[in-house]
């Protein structure tokens, strides 16, 4: 079963949409996707960051 998504709205400059169109274009991604791959990658960042503090 395919996983549910969280819908929420996201106010940005229009200077840093214009960077996230051209990564995301240049990665063959939506910008939806982008900002997703974005946030994982920064979540498992401060994850492993928060293990090797324990």
């Amino acid at each position: 079963m395919p996983e549910e998504r969280k819908s929420f709205l996201l106010r940005i400059p229009p200077d840093l949409w214009k960077e996230l169109e051209k990564w995301a274009a240049d990665e063959l991604r939506s910008v939806n996707g982008q900002i997703e791959y974005i946030l994982r990658q920064a979540v498992e960042k401060r994850r492993r960051a928060q293990e090797k503090e324990e």
